[in-house]
């Protein structure tokens, strides 16, 4: 089941957001004309402007009146996606989903809330600009809810469908067999040792809500984190 997609001008906005988080459009750089732009990634001029909004309202795009619109650096450049820290070789990459299932199962002893009752599991395919690059399992201690309410972007998901804002995340990354589960349209067979994020994320007053774990494709993406050092941590 495909997941909810993003309004188009989101899609577009965290699109360039890590572009410009990748390098691909570097500090100073000028974009296109509006029209030009809009053409190339068909949609309409409005909702290219909608989207360049929320490049500004970020810090990350400078708009100068008759002259363009300029990459400026050292803005917000985390987005929706923020927390997603898969990319294309080549950098970036829009992320989408595909939900394989969804079930409601006791937590595996390793879950942060492992005892604490039925929670939601899901497992779905992770693309990047269309192209299948992950598998991901997640573990998830909240209410109700159905396949239909689900976003692209969970974190989206939790904070404006069910009420919970991530706060903090571990990640420990390695490598791992692929799991039995392994869908015939990810390249990679069951078994394959493949890229692997296992992750715990905390919700508000420090309340464990996520466990999840990632197998990804080496070949086609990697694992980004990075870091402005001018900022404090």
């Amino acid at each position: 089941m495909q997941a909810q997609a993003l309004p188009k001008h989101l899609q577009v906005s965290e699109r360039l957001i890590r572009q410009i988080a990748a390098g691909q459009l570097p500090d100073g750089a000028r974009l296109p004309p509006e029209r030009e732009m809009a053409a190339g990634l068909g949609i309409s001029v409005g909702t290219l402007r909608k989207a360049l909004a929320e490049l500004a309202q970020r810090g990350l795009l400078r708009r100068v009146q008759g002259s363009g619109n300029y990459v400026r650096g050292g803005g917000e450049g985390q987005g929706i996606y923020g927390f997603f820290r898969l990319e294309l070789r080549a950098g970036g990459g829009l992320p989408g989903a595909v939900l394989l299932d969804l079930a409601r199962l006791p937590p595996p002893p390793e879950a942060p809330f492992a005892g604490a009752g039925p929670v939601h599991r899901m497992r779905r395919l992770r693309l990047l600009d269309g192209e299948a690059v992950a598998l991901e399992e997640i573990w998830l201690d909240a209410g109700p809810f159905d396949a239909g309410q689900m976003s692209e972007s969970l974190y989206h998901f939790y904070a404006t469908v069910l009420g919970l804002h991530i706060g903090r995340i571990e990640d420990r990354i390695g490598h791992a067999p692929l799991p039995d589960w392994a869908p015939p349209d990810f390249d990679l067979r069951a078994g394959a040792v493949a890229g692997h994020v296992m992750r715990r994320a905390w919700a508000e007053r420090a309340l464990p809500v996520e466990y999840s774990r990632t197998w990804f494709d080496n070949s086609r993406a990697e694992y980004v984190l990075r870091k402005d050092e001018g900022r404090k941590s």
